[in-house]
This record gives C-alpha cells, sequence and structure tokens, in this order.
C-alpha cells in the first residue's frame, strides 16, 4: 500500500459525497483489497452496502474491521451499521440488544435515533415510549427522534392528532427527512391537498433512502402515482 492507494482513498469519498455511488463504491473496495486501514473509508463502503442492500457484505466488512482503532463516534457508526445490517436480515433483537449495550457503555444521538425506531418496529409502544421521550430529553431538537415520537403515535398508538405535531417538529428541523415528508403527505391526502401532498412526496424522492426508513423509494413513488393517476 502506498501513496496512490491514499489518492485513490480520497477520490472513493469525493465521488461518494457527490453521489456517483457506483463509482465510489468500486474505489472503496480496490483500496480496501489493497490494505488501506481508515476507518472512515471502511464505515462510508458499509453505508453505500447497506443502501445497495447488500446487508451480508457489509457484516462481513464490519465484523472484519471492529477491533480497528476508532474514535468514539466512528464506533458507535459501526454498531449502528451493524444493527441496520442484522435487522434487516430479519435479527431484529440481535440488533436491538447490541445497541443495548452500546447505549450502557455510552449514550449518543445516533444511538438514541436507532434504537428509538428499532423499539418502535417490535410493536412494543410502552419500551419504545419510555426510550424516545428520554432520547428526546437528550436533544430536543433530534430531527430523527421527533420523527420516531410521530412514528410511534401514528403507527402503533393511531394518535394521528399527536403524531402530526411531532411529525412538524421534525419537518422545521429537517426539511429533507424522508419518513416526515412521507407521513405528512398522507395528511395532506386525507385534508384533498394534493398538491402539497405532491410536493412533499416529490422531495422525499430526491433523498438518499435507508433500510432505517419506514417509507420505501416504492412506497413513496406508489402514493406519488396514485396523486397523478
Amino acid at each position: 500500500m502506498g501513496f496512490l492507494t491514499g489518492f485513490k482513498a480520497q477520490k472513493a469519498k469525493k465521488a461518494h459525497q457527490e453521489g456517483r455511488i457506483e463509482e465510489a463504491m468500486k474505489l472503496y473496495q480496490e483500496v480496501l483489497n489493497e490494505g488501506y486501514r481508515d476507518p472512515s473509508t471502511f464505515l462510508s463502503y458499509t453505508v453505500l452496502l447497506i443502501r445497495n442492500g447488500q446487508y451480508a457484505e457489509a457484516r462481513e466488512l464490519l465484523v472484519k474491521n471492529q477491533k480497528m482503532p476508532m474514535t468514539a463516534q466512528q464506533k458507535n457508526q459501526l454498531f449502528v451499521n451493524y444493527a441496520a445490517c442484522v435487522y434487516k436480515m430479519g435479527e431484529l433483537e440481535k440488533g436491538i440488544e447490541l445497541l443495548e449495550r452500546q447505549h450502557q457503555k455510552q449514550p449518543s444521538g445516533m444511538v438514541y435515533e436507532t434504537l428509538g425506531y428499532l423499539y418502535i418496529e417490535t410493536g412494543d409502544a410502552e419500551k419504545a415510549m419510555a426510550f424516545n421521550m428520554e432520547a428526546l430529553e437528550y436533544d430536543d431538537e433530534d430531527a430523527i427522534t421527533l420523527d420516531n415520537l410521530g412514528q410511534l403515535h401514528y403507527r402503533l398508538l393511531g394518535d394521528k392528532a399527536t403524531a402530526k405535531e411531532y411529525f412538524e417538529k421534525a419537518l422545521e428541523l429537517k426539511p429533507g427527512q424522508i419518513d416526515t415528508l412521507y407521513f405528512l403527505a398522507k395528511y395532506d391526502i386525507e385534508a384533498g391537498d394534493t398538491e402539497a401532498a405532491k410536493e412533499k412526496l416529490e422531495t422525499a424522492l430526491e433523498g438518499r433512502f435507508s433500510p432505517l426508513n419506514y417509507a420505501s423509494k416504492e412506497m413513496v413513488e406508489e402514493l406519488l402515482a396514485g396523486l397523478k393517476a
């Protein structure tokens, strides 16, 4: 491994930032094959693998590199990425247990956001509520936590009025948040405001979907297509 490998790693990150995903993935794989040891590089690559649905490949890479020296934030990212993999591979409880252990060691916004969402996915409203309210106390301007609380009230409790309040707060803080836009578009549809719904759904489609989104790209496209029919 030499100067050229380091240069290639920088090219990979630049391609990633600019949305040239196929090029970035190819370069990330090449530099890792060449023995490049940098946590930000392999973590970025696993994010792309996960978004591409390559969960087994991402999990293998995360396990292989888990002992690499990292910052606390990078270690949190590793655990969150791993939890996303096992969740999408049908092992929700395994992902939750892993993040619970990490949360006990070192609470962080990233873990609060992810674990809060995974608790909702279990369907346990009481546990999800307790944890997400704790997350809100940790950071009351975290748009993902606010969206989690919106989803909790909407999906598990059937309290659409309270859910809408959380979604609207989340949108103010993060206007491009996919799930928030999706749910608020549904309120627009119920109110008969199809133009507002279309605008929100089109904005959502401009975002980067992840396995930790409730609304998949296909769900957003389907809802939007129904409004254009």
